[in-house]
């Protein structure tokens, strides 16, 4: 027998009919309001859920709260990392070790690879200088409400936590340019920075550092010659390491680097202290492949009066009040020895020529001059190092005095920026977020770098040259200046003469980016509808202010 066709009637008696099925539209209407249902269902149960949840953490911070006090809870909370209000094997090591005085096995990756007898060996000499207590602010009034157990982490740290290391000359591969990456003064990064005015910053909250990874380890495992607590990335951006390289040779580069580290001082019961340089710079003259490093050295640069921010925290919670100061660390430097060295040589055969001194010293080498190909001066390549950390640097910000000698000559005014601490390194965070925002606009850059000549300077050192009486015009310069400064950040608009014709206080500044348009009485920093920003729209406006008061007063 045929099958019935679409539209056809089976033979009468075949047996019983089936049911009709539900119209097409209707069934789809019917299984979309079931799945709507479901979802609406779930939701509510995630819901709920959630609540109870937030319930039950609730009621367990409360409990550990009553249990521990203010106090016990901070330092709970500080081993509770993964915040379950419980505290595993792995979270309470950092006390076990500190109790057992016990030395954590280390993991790090460059750690497992097999030791190769044959391979080269340098050894890194740690210098360090202890922070000078008399230049930082707080010293001007006896410290004044600022506890000894706050700032007992610095006072303690007076030496290197290892005078000296040793590393294997592969240990510092990560120093190598990427593939294909060559280019003399092309900077690349060894860490990414992954921070940005947008995407806030780390807890302040943290006394241990996170577990080093990748790139990571060489530099962690120098910095914690210095201290045994350093953390690669800092909280505030910009994050990370970058380098360059300076000089190219058929079998050598020199690389140079800038990383930004800061270090924790304290640790549980007292409460956080973080230590950041301004920044870490140096070189490293190494192989090709790695398996030779010829020089190496980093070191906090110490020219500046002031290079180091502290920040510490007074409470139990991330809210905490924190007090901020800066201040001058002579010297903290990592410098090798010499080159790196094997510790034995083998024949063809593979057999033993010779080996290290009974006294342990290393064999004599006699090292070949390398015949450099190419190569760039320190200065260039560290200014394309900063302007890959800090895109504001764009703009060429000159030393205080010769910015104006350069406005006589050019016949141009000044934007100059006066404040606490340094403007394009980590040791100040009063200009964080001038330099993260407005500074590195494409608008602003594009004014500065055709209209101003630029500076910046410190409180500090202008107070320095006014008090220095062998130079007047200098003096009345650094006086002019001085007389408009407030805390912490003051942005001023000069002649060549030093004369103030237009400023603003960074803290009004913020005030007024802030607030809507239609609640700003004063029309001078009205917005403007050319930039959605209304930071750059400010500052712009800030600018060309002080362009409309300063150009007729120019001399002609």
């Amino acid at each position: 027998m045929g099958r019935t066709r679409p539209g056809e009637r089976g033979p009468p008696g075949s047996g019983p009919a089936a049911p009709p099925a539900p119209p097409p539209r209707r069934a789809r209407a019917l299984a979309l309001l079931g799945a709507l249902l479901a979802a609406a269902a779930a939701a509510a149960a995630a819901r709920a859920f959630a609540r109870y949840s937030e319930a039950q953490a609730a009621a367990r911070q409360d409990s550990a709260l009553k249990t521990l006090g203010t106090e016990g809870l901070f330092l709970f909370s500080s081993l509770d990392t993964d915040r379950d209000m419980y505290i595993s094997p792995e979270e309470f090591k950092p006390i076990a070790e500190k109790l057992t005085g016990s030395t954590p096995t280390a993991n790090y990756e460059e750690e497992e690879l097999p030791p190769d007898p044959s391979e080269e060996t340098l050894t890194i000499e740690a210098r360090f200088q202890p922070l000078l207590p008399e230049s930082m602010t707080k010293s001007k009034d006896g410290f004044l409400g600022v506890s000894r157990l706050a700032l007992s982490g610095l006072r303690n740290w007076t030496t290197a936590a290892s005078p000296s290391a040793v590393f294997a000359a592969r240990h510092f591969r990560p120093f190598l340019p990427p593939q294909g990456h060559v280019e003399l003064g092309e900077p690349w990064w060894i860490i990414p920075s992954e921070l940005s005015v947008f995407t806030g910053y780390l807890s302040n909250n943290r006394f241990y550092p996170p577990p080093p990874k990748g790139k990571e380890v060489i530099i962690h495992r120098l910095l914690s010659m210095f201290h045994p607590r350093p953390f690669v990335k800092t909280r505030f951006a910009p994050q990370g390491a970058v380098a360059c390289l300076t000089a190219i040779s058929d079998f050598y580069y020199t690389v140079m680097f800038r990383i930004h580290a800061e270090f924790q001082l304290s640790e549980p019961p007292d409460f956080p202290f973080w230590f950041s340089p301004g920044q870490f710079t140096g070189h490293v003259v190494l192989s090709k492949d790695a398996t030779h490093v010829r020089d190496f050295r980093l070191f906090v640069p110490n020219h500046r009066s002031l290079n180091v921010d502290m920040e510490w925290l007074y409470g139990a919670s991330e809210s905490s009040n924190m007090e901020v100061d800066i201040g001058y660390i002579p010297q903290m430097e990592l410098e090798a020895l010499g080159p790196s060295v094997p510790s034995v040589i083998l024949d063809e055969d593979g057999n033993l020529i010779d080996s290290r001194l009974p006294s342990g010293e290393p064999l004599q080498f006699v090292f070949e001059e390398i015949q450099w190909q190419q190569e760039l001066s320190w200065e260039e390549a560290a200014r394309r190092l900063e302007v890959a950390m800090y895109p504001f640097k764009k703009v060429t910000y000159l030393p205080f005095t010769e910015a104006f000698d350069q406005a006589k000559a050019k016949n141009k005014l000044v934007h100059s920026i006066l404040l606490w601490g340094a403007l394009d390194d980590q040791s100040c965070r009063s200009g964080r977020t001038l330099r993260e925002t407005v500074l590195e606009s494409s608008p602003i850059l594009a004014l500065l770098n055709e209209s101003f000549i630029s500076t910046w300077s410190l409180v500090k050192e202008l107070e320095d040259l006014q008090n220095n009486q062998e130079n007047p015009s200098h003096q009345k310069l650094a006086g002019l200046h001085l007389e408009k400064y407030s805390f912490p950040v003051e942005m001023m608009i000069c002649l060549p003469n030093g004369t103030v014709v237009h400023h603003i206080n960074a803290n009004y500044f913020l005030d007024i980016t802030s607030m809507k348009p239609e609640d700003i009485e004063n029309h001078v920093f009205s917005f403007s509808s050319t930039f959605e920003d209304p930071s750059t729209a400010t500052y712009m406006q800030f600018l060309k202010e002080g362009l409309r008061r300063g150009l007729p007063l120019l001399q002609p």
